[in-house]
């Protein structure tokens, strides 16, 4: 009975472990995961979400105190159209994590960085050259470009020395999203070194809608990989979404995939940048207790645990420090969300904003627990203590894990 540990992964001239973390951010997918999976021969990844953040809990720096300096005169204002990142601090945080993390790198596999780009910033196409261009320069093996279609993403870099050196891969759910990216970035004659193909399963924010139960993920995977058979393309197919045991693993490497990315399991890991609290809170969950809403201002649907604390949330936006889903007009689906209840109830001491929830400030905060479908059978990979609380693991026990089991088992820790 095969492993995953039968298997490689090949991205040009390096061999590497099959196993790829996902970029949870906001430094959910700390530096410390993403170097134990490279250390261990895999793939890790950072993420850029909400980067100055990142870059003041890691480094001590001070860019969200200082962009709110900055802005404050505008925090009552519902026009946040002047709210401006400077890209020049934006690059800087970037350079700093991804720099700092490529620093401790040490083992044969390689660390990538999760770009979204949602992450409009008021101002969309320059911010994300910016982000895009500093990961490069600060040294990062590759970037996964995700949460929207990318299809310029390309072109922003090709200038880049590093555009070819650099692996470069998408996430898509379907196979027009891939045809999509493909055809607009033709012009730059680089074809992606990978694709992620994400299945309605994963999780946070979906490339599906509140239809996602009618797909299938080994389904998307089989049309994705007989269409580029048939267009005599050679990229490495990548599933993600509910892939919970090495076995589900290995039924994907034997019908050809090249590796698999997973996320949920490694939500629960000492390395993991949630709170043990919060990780508690993975651990509890049920099935009932996990829903698919459309709360995000993105507008995609997104999954998360029912008792979120973001969910039903009207705390004040604070896009003067945050402001990265504020799209080109200086627009957010929950500043106009916030300011419809303000109206509704005009000296009311708290509202509550049902409809779409400030993701800037409850993703800083961990209060927005999105999940993976499979997140109720996380208790099942553990022990429970006598004080009810669950044994939290380590990346190297669940990487390992998935390597080396066999026949759907799930290692225990202490086993």
């Amino acid at each position: 009975m095969k492993r995953v540990d039968d298997f490689r992964l090949r991205l040009g001239k390096q061999e590497l472990v099959p196993i790829m973390i996902g970029g949870m951010g906001v430094d959910i997918s700390t530096a410390e995961l993403a170097l134990e999976a490279a250390r261990l021969g895999g793939v890790g990844h950072i993420s850029d979400a909400m980067i100055k953040t990142v870059a003041d809990r890691r480094f001590d720096t001070k860019f969200v105190k200082d962009k709110l300096k900055l802005y404050k005169y505008n925090v009552e204002n519902p026009d946040k159209s002047a709210v401006q990142f400077d890209l020049g601090k934006v690059a800087e945080a970037t350079k700093l994590h991804v720099g700092k993390t490529m620093e401790a790198k040490r083992g044969d596999g390689m660390i990538f960085i999760n770009t979204m780009e949602k992450l409009t910033m008021n101002a969309p196409k320059e911010t994300l050259k910016v982000r895009l261009t500093a990961a490069l320069d600060a040294g990062i093996d590759g970037i996964t470009l995700a949460a929207g279609l990318h299809l310029g993403s390309f072109g922003l870099i090709e200038d880049h020395p590093r555009f070819r050196d650099a692996k470069l891969g998408i996430i898509v759910s379907s196979l027009r999203a891939l045809q999509l990216f493909l055809r607009k970035s033709a012009r730059t004659n680089r074809l992606p070194d990978y694709v992620v193909v994400e299945g309605p399963l994963a999780g946070g924010h979906l490339g599906f809608g509140l239809d996602w139960s009618q797909y299938d993920l080994a389904t998307i995977v089989a049309e994705i990989a007989a269409w580029l058979k048939a267009e005599q393309l050679d990229i490495p197919l990548i599933p993600a979404g509910g892939i919970f045991t090495g076995s589900d693993a290995v039924a994907y490497l034997e019908h050809g995939a090249a590796a698999v990315q997973v996320a949920t399991r490694f939500t629960v890991v000492k390395e993991c940048g949630l709170p043990e609290d919060v990780q508690q809170e993975y651990f509890k969950a049920s099935e009932n207790d996990i829903e698919v809403n459309t709360i995000s201002p993105t507008g995609y649907p997104m999954r998360m645990l029912k008792n979120s604390p973001a969910i039903g949330s009207g705390i004040r936006p604070n896009c003067e420090a945050y402001g990265y889903l504020l799209d080109a007009g200086g627009n957010c689906a929950y500043v106009a969300a916030y300011n419809r209840e303000l109206a509704a109830h005009p000296g009311a001491r708290k509202i509550s904003v049902k409809d779409k929830t400030c993701l800037c400030t409850h993703m800083r905060n961990f209060d927005c627990w999105t999940c993976g479908h499979y997140t109720y059978r996380l208790k099942d990979t553990t022990r429970r203590g006598a004080d009810g609380r669950y044994e939290i693991l380590t990346a190297e026990h669940v990487f390992r894990d998935y390597q080396f089991s066999t026949e759907n088992r799930i290692l225990l820790p202490g086993a």
